[in-house]
């Protein structure tokens, strides 16, 4: 038997994910499905993510996806990501579906791949930031998009079995091809990015994070005429995101600092997101990449409205500075599909999270760390500027602090506001700061957390009524 899987889903062999009889594909997995995030699908590899969910997930999908053609996918450098891969080749397959397999790839590889060659959709196998025991699957239409919701409904209908939901039932076996020769496009995509700006002369370490952005990160850079060092540049599904990447920022900046180079990026596991660290070892976060990316635009007279658009986590300081601009700032909530969709709704032209998720409407609306990597580095590079001249005169952000709580219970932790101590609490701080801070408590799509996030202009402020907030966070809402 293999663990986590019922009797009815048990496999031949897990490379070939060959399923026994009676036949398992289009059966429900009802409670075993905790539904989507966020961002798709995520968490542990054996409980929330298991080769069976896998599998009906890939039959699902090439039940609902529109479009004719192949389903492309990809992977981070996790250890499961074979497994889940074969899983979700087996059910696309066994629903019709034809199967491009990308191999190891930055997650904007497959929705760039699926609008270059017209494919139905793709999906994308990475729990992007997480630690390694964790995967997840990402599902993208055939516009390059992250599946709309209703899809993303039709989808959740089957693998629950609700009653109504079309199957046409197994057809054709589909076939499977491995095109890891399309990364070069992506990659020639990306050096197309920069129109024509080199690099010539300016240092830059890389943190590849041991995770996807070793598969092409190092190249593009020194294609382009960077003189490069690369930090975790080999894919380790054992260590990808491990003190590492764009969540552990410390060894990126010290090897800025000693080398002398003029700035450092660092992506997360999957390379959709990326942070700086300037020549001084001083972080550069989403919002200041936007506001120096959109600044770029606005001055070439190449940012529709004069509008940016954000998250309800960008800081307020950013908010103020870019309105003191002439600068619009549109703020939706935290994931970068709601990004996308303001985006499209309003004709905008960038946007992100502060997270390093960026999304620019000239290139294909995918957050791409490597992507905003290279613009970042070609504009400061260009300007004959570092990027610590550029952060001298940025805008100064206000203290922000984000206290994570763990909150096992997931409808206690979505219905939060429905706890009255915890409710009042946040009222009581948003007074106290009467106007100068704000508070912002979510539930996270993808981990069992509570996010508590204080801003306001005096640092005390926000350390005291992040720490309360929190500390009423973790007594009432994990209370027996």
């Amino acid at each position: 038997m293999v663990p986590g899987v019922p009797r009815n889903l048990q496999l031949v062999s897990a490379a070939g994910m060959t399923p026994m009889a009676p036949h398992p594909i289009g059966q429900p997995l009802g409670e075993a499905f905790a539904g989507f995030g966020t961002d798709g699908v995520r968490g542990r590899v054996g409980d929330q993510v298991t080769p069976a969910l896998a599998m009906q997930l890939g039959y699902w999908c090439g039940q609902v996806f529109k479009a004719d053609g192949p389903v492309v996918i990809g992977m981070d450098s996790r250890c499961s990501g074979p497994m889940i891969t074969a899983a979700l080749t087996a059910g696309l397959t066994a629903a019709g579906r034809q199967v491009w397999t990308l191999g190891l790839c930055p997650t904007p590889a497959v929705p760039g791949t699926v609008r270059r060659t017209g494919a139905a959709g793709g999906l994308m196998v990475s729990a992007s930031h997480n630690p390694p025991h964790d995967n997840g699957i990402k599902i993208f239409g055939a516009s390059g998009a992250k599946l709309p919701k209703r899809q993303q409904e039709a989808i959740a209908a089957g693998l629950r079995g609700d009653p109504g939901v079309p199957d046409r039932g197994l057809a054709a076996t589909g076939m499977v091809h491995e095109r890891p020769g399309l990364l070069l496009d992506y990659q020639n995509a990306l050096m197309q990015s920069v129109a024509g700006r080199r690099l010539e002369g300016c240092r830059i370490v890389l943190d590849l994070c041991w995770g996807s952005a070793t598969a092409c990160g190092e190249a593009v850079f020194r294609e382009l005429g960077a003189t490069v060092q690369v930090l975790h540049g080999t894919p380790n599904g054992d260590r990808i995101n491990m003190g590492c990447g764009s969540t552990h920022l410390e060894p990126l900046q010290q090897a800025v600092l000693s080398s002398g180079a003029t700035m450092g990026f660092a992506f997360d596991g999957d390379a959709d997101r990326m942070l700086a660290v300037d020549g001084r070892g001083r972080i550069v976060d989403g919002d200041q990449i936007l506001y120096l990316w959109g600044s770029a635009l606005l001055e070439a007279g190449d940012l529709p409205e004069r509008r940016l658009v954000a998250t309800v986590m960008s800081n307020l300081g950013f908010e103020r500075a870019w309105q003191a601009r002439g600068g619009v700032l549109e703020r939706t909530a935290v994931g970068d599909q709601y990004v996308h969709q303001a985006m499209e709704e309003l004709g905008a032209g960038l946007g992100g999270e502060q997270s390093g998720h960026i999304l620019s409407a000239r290139h294909g609306m995918s957050g791409d760390g490597l992507l905003t990597a290279l613009q970042v580095a070609s504009l400061i590079h260009g300007g004959g500027a570092t990027l610590a001249d550029w952060l001298d005169t940025s805008f100064q952000p206000y203290p922000q602090l984000l206290v994570n709580v763990t909150v096992p219970d997931r409808q206690r932790r979505q219905q939060w506001q429905q706890c009255e101590p915890l409710r009042q609490a946040v009222e009581q701080a948003e007074v106290a700061m009467a106007g100068q801070g704000r508070v912002l408590v979510r539930a996270s799509g993808t981990e069992p957390l509570l996010r508590v996030m204080v801003e306001a202009a005096e640092q005390a402020a926000v350390d005291h009524w992040a720490q309360t907030l929190a500390a009423a966070a973790e007594q009432h809402l994990n209370a027996a």
